[in-house]
Formats: structure tokens, sequence, C-alpha cells
């Protein structure tokens, strides 16, 4: 039986795989995931999802909470 090698999955790696599933995730979210305060969220939003990473992240409000994700990029030629 073969056993999967440990391999250690990032913040960055955890908070975007949230990102991107269907649903989406809320800062709260994410700040459990991560022990992230919510300004460091608001943070690696704006600087590493849009700037670095160049992702388009969208956000809706429902039932009172804001709920983020990863919108699908527009293929361009």
């Amino acid at each position: 039986m073969l056993k999967a090698p440990n391999v250690a999955v990032s913040k960055q790696d955890k908070i975007l795989e949230m990102l991107r599933a269907p649903s989406g995730t809320t800062i709260a979210a994410i700040m459990k995931a991560t022990a992230w305060q919510q300004h460091s969220v608001r943070g690696f939003f704006a600087g590493t999802v849009r700037k670095k990473l160049k992702l388009n992240l969208t956000s809706i409000k429902t039932d009172g909470q804001r709920v983020y994700r990863v919108a699908k990029q527009a293929v361009t030629k």
C-alpha cells in the first residue's frame, strides 16, 4: 500500500482553495482556518489575491454575511 508523501499545505493554498469553492467563503472562516486577524485577511485579499496573483476576487452579501470567491477568469487571446 502506497502512502501519500507528507506535503505541507501553505496558508495561501488553503485560502485559495476556500475562495475557489463554488460556495465561496467568509472572512470569519478564513480567520478560523489561518488564525489570522481580520485586517490580515483583508490585506491578503488586496495584496496577494488581487495584485500579485491578479485573480478576480468577487463578493456578495448573503444573509447578512459577505461571501468572497474567485470568479472564473475570462480567456483572453
